[in-house]
């Protein structure tokens, strides 16, 4: 196979050209976009609510469409997952990409049409193929298999047509015939809906393949490596895989679990980062030490964002690329050939670069603490806890924040749920570095530290491992895209896990 490795590498690069024009040119990219949007749609229900008809440019469309949360198109959906069609995209829609929140028992239903299949999520996927290529002219990447640590994908129960699942089944179901032949395991199994049986079916099944990349959610990825390594009876992961050459992830931080997937995996290997989500494939770093996701310009998705500032008014200004800075903390507002107008997805991010455009993933628009005006966000949370580990020679697999409330008896602070793959050799001193990291992360949370005024040291409580998934399970959000959120405002969801993990 390594002999195709040349014809396989400029193959993949063959769109280079297409690439390079919207990366260039992403104002002529996203006008054309919008206007497909408007176009498509001007005959549906929705558009002919809001005179799509009449909508000529990006100043008329904000006037005219208001910004959307997932409750104001719910309706139109549970609509269409009845079968009906024309309400929020002109041509059927049968697949739904089912994205619980870990903050409500409720799932949302994302519409996953054709054309947010193939302009969208798959587009989107050769581009990164292409760019890894660029990159890496030389890789072996698709002489052996992927391997994604995917979700379930069962059938809905409102009709034998429409069916739903966990984003990345969705994907597995519809992708082209050639796709399987690159991928391990096989459907029946990557497909399961009881995770346990899955790991231990995964694990066993392809410690036996040729495995060149991974992707998936970090702690259910390292879940299954080190179910291999016990399965294997090997001390890395390099031992069983030995062309592994790239690690994908998506969805959360990957600062707090590099130093766990290193010492896993035992060699170096590339680590590429993407913002993928059930919405819409967005994002992703054209090289391993990039700082920040190039911004997918031309996939079929227009893009506003909304200065987090704003969130809760209600007339919320947006902005456009042209008008996006590097110091402002921007919540992302997205229209998209799925049917999702002007709809708030509820993460925020932050600009790296503006030529190119490129952004990180700074946390969620409901997940932060500022009980005490010290506006901790996802972002400073993940590089502090990373930073006080590689201080403390500590490696943490996962953990979850929360406030402290004033009492009578002292002034607030913030509590950590912590769950440790190896532990500090002195705990006092992590509390220290993590307080110091946040301190150098947050002038506010810094202000507010300065001599316990509204703050006082960190509280971290110490885990059982697998606390964080006993919590998972009693919300049954296991594996797959699920995790524990990182940052709460309230301390209802800190309650939970510590509860459960006192249990044990």
């Amino acid at each position: 196979m390594k002999l195709l490795s040349p014809a396989i590498s400029r193959l993949a690069r063959m769109r280079l050209w297409r690439i390079q024009n919207w990366i260039n040119h992403p104002d002529v990219s996203q006008r054309a976009v919008l206007q497909h949007l408007v176009t498509s749609a001007q005959y549906t229900e929705f558009g002919k609510k809001y005179n799509f008809s009449t909508l000529f440019t990006v100043k008329k469309f904000k006037e005219h469409v208001p910004i959307h949360e997932y409750q104001h198109l719910q309706p139109y959906i549970l609509r269409m997952m009845e079968g009906e069609d024309n309400l929020l995209w002109n041509t059927p829609v049968k697949w739904f990409a089912k994205s619980s929140g870990t903050t409500s028992d409720k799932s949302k239903f994302i519409p996953v049409s054709e054309e947010s299949l193939q302009d969208n999520h798959y587009q989107a996927s050769k581009d990164v193929l292409t760019n890894y290529y660029n990159n890496f002219p030389s890789s072996d990447l698709l002489t052996g298999k992927s391997l994604v640590v995917g979700g379930s994908h069962q059938l809905s129960q409102l009709s034998d047509e429409i069916q739903y699942g966990d984003l990345s089944a969705v994907l597995m179901q519809n992708s082209p015939f050639w796709g399987h032949w690159l991928r391990t395991p096989e459907l029946s199994i990557a497909l399961l809906d009881e995770w346990e049986e899955k790991i231990e079916k995964l694990a066993v099944t392809t410690a036996e393949e040729n495995v060149t990349s991974l992707a998936g959610v970090p702690t259910w990825t390292l879940l299954l490596l080190k179910r291999i390594l016990e399965i294997k009876g090997k001390k890395t992961i390099m031992e069983v895989w030995p062309n592994l050459e790239l690690y994908i992830n998506g969805g959360v931080s990957f600062v707090p679990y590099r130093e766990q997937f290193e010492k896993i995996i035992g060699a170096p290997i590339n680590y590429l980062e993407i913002y993928n989500a059930s919405e819409g494939f967005f994002a992703a770093q054209e090289k391993p030490d990039d700082d920040g996701m190039t911004l997918f310009t031309e996939h079929g998705i227009f893009y506003e964002f909304m200065p987090v500032e704003e969130y809760g008014k209600p007339s919320p200004q947006t902005v456009g690329l042209n008008d996006v800075d590097l110091t402002r903390n921007y919540a992302l507002v997205i229209s998209t050939t799925g049917g999702l107008w002007r709809y708030l997805v509820g993460d925020t991010v932050k600009f790296t670069s503006l030529n190119p455009y490129k952004i990180k993933i700074t946390g969620r628009l409901k997940h932060y603490m500022n009980a005490f005006g010290e506006e901790v966000i996802v972002d400073n949370a993940d590089r502090a806890i990373a930073e006080a580990a590689h201080n403390t020679g500590a490696i943490v697999s996962d953990y979850t924040a929360a406030p402290v409330y004033f009492s009578e008896q002292s002034n607030g602070a913030h509590e950590w749920l912590i769950e440790f793959d190896t532990h500090p050799q002195n705990p006092e001193a992590f509390i220290i570095e993590l307080d110091k990291a946040l301190k150098n992360a947050n002038s506010d949370y810094e202000a507010k530290r300065h001599k316990d005024i509204a703050l006082r040291m960190p509280i971290v409580t110490i885990l059982p491992v697998g606390s964080f998934s006993k919590w998972l399970h009693s919300k049954n959000k296991v594996g797959g895209q699920h995790k524990v959120p990182r940052l709460s405002n309230d301390r209802n969801i800190l309650e939970e896990i510590l509860a459960l993990a006192t249990l044990s």
